[in-house]
């Protein structure tokens, strides 16, 4: 695929996954993420070849103007999109796959100070939520997704939707006829089952309160029958 085709479908995928995009023109010139990533090709090309120190200055300056940070070494395949894209972290053995989309804030960070693989894989279709953290050398399967400020330190299947800190499937999902399906959350039945104790209390205490208010009652009534006859 040639230079200028990959250029072009970049501009596709944003029009596309982003309504508030009116032109190609717009993207070209107002978009964080179509920046850093233009600017990415050519630090990665010079990156692969060994060239010391330009790549680094490349995506040093691309970071002071689109508050996006990819390391020269990542890997990002076609149709990439950063929505918004301000605070985004890609670190130096990232692997990116096709028609993969970041929100503003998530990191895609390392755990080792090893020179290894220490970055996260995204399988091709990955959408990761703002403020998410993917960290480590691990692997997010296709189409799966990443909620908003979760935080992934283990391998994700496909097809799966993961929400928390630390983030835990809550679903799988197939694109090809919309079917969700939800699984069982242990943390959200132990919240409920907190909540329905809460109010069994709750509950309880008015009954309490309400008795004794009547046995107050009836004590001064006894109390004021006794003053009568007396």
């Amino acid at each position: 695929m040639g230079l200028l085709r990959e250029v072009r479908d970049d501009i596709q995928a944003t029009l596309e996954r982003d309504p508030a995009a009116r032109s190609a023109a717009e993207v070209v010139l107002f978009y964080p993420g179509f920046h850093a990533r233009l600017a990415h090709r050519l630090a990665n090309a010079m990156h692969r070849r060994g060239v010391p120190l330009v790549p680094r200055g490349i995506m040093h300056v691309a970071r002071f103007v689109t508050g996006i940070e990819i390391h020269p070494g990542a890997t990002i395949g076609p149709r990439f999109f950063i929505d918004h894209g301000m605070g985004v972290v890609i670190g130096e053995t990232a692997e990116i796959g096709a028609d993969v989309m970041l929100y503003q804030g998530v990191t895609l960070g390392g755990t080792s100070t090893r020179r290894v693989k220490r970055h996260p894989t995204l399988r091709d279709r990955v959408v990761v939520g703002a403020g998410a953290k993917v960290i480590g050398a691990i692997e997010v399967g296709e189409n799966a997704r990443i909620g908003a400020g979760s935080v992934v330190v283990t391998n994700v299947p496909a097809n799966a939707t993961v929400v928390g800190v630390p983030g835990h499937i809550v679903a799988f999902h197939d694109d090809s006829n919309a079917s969700i399906q939800r699984l069982p959350d242990p943390e959200w039945e132990r919240l409920n089952d907190l909540d329905r104790k809460v109010q069994e209390l709750h509950e309880l205490v008015e009954h309490v309160e309400e008795h004794l208010g009547l046995l107050h009652e009836n004590h001064h009534a006894e109390d004021a029958g006794a003053r009568t006859k007396t």
